[in-house]
């Protein structure tokens, strides 16, 4: 299967004048639940049902998001990395520098080995 993607026409935000150029987007094909997901792994298994597969994965993300909020880097092997990154307006000093000047807060993924390889071989179609 591939990566759909769709092309979409874009301004240069410096300069408004300027031709619009084209810019590829992914498409989704859908989407998928932890449900779903836990009854595909269960399938697969002879030793675990879908409810408990379901029960661990819940499980999983109250326990990552916890880690996220102590400040903890999230490691989960091959899979990859979670981890809280900030961006804020500068400050004259650091006296002067208060917590609503931060502007984004995001969670970054950077994925581990597994997801860098499947990546690596990804195919794509033009929608």
């Amino acid at each position: 299967m591939a990566v759909k993607y769709v092309l979409a026409p874009k301004g240069n935000p410096g300069d408004p004048n300027a031709p619009k150029k084209f810019y590829a987007q992914t498409k989704s094909t859908g989407d998928i639940t932890l449900k779903q997901i836990s009854r595909e792994i269960a399938e697969n298994s002879t030793t675990v049902s879908d409810s408990d597969v379901l029960a661990v994965l819940n499980d999983l993300t109250k326990i990552l998001n916890r880690h996220l909020k102590d400040g903890k880097i999230v490691r989960f092997g091959d899979f990859g990395t979670f981890q809280i990154n900030i961006k804020s307006e500068g400050a004259e000093t650091e006296d002067k520098f208060h917590q609503a000047m931060l502007t984004n807060v995001k969670v970054t993924y950077r994925p581990g080995i597994d997801v860098r390889e499947m990546i690596n071989n990804l195919k794509f179609e033009k929608l």
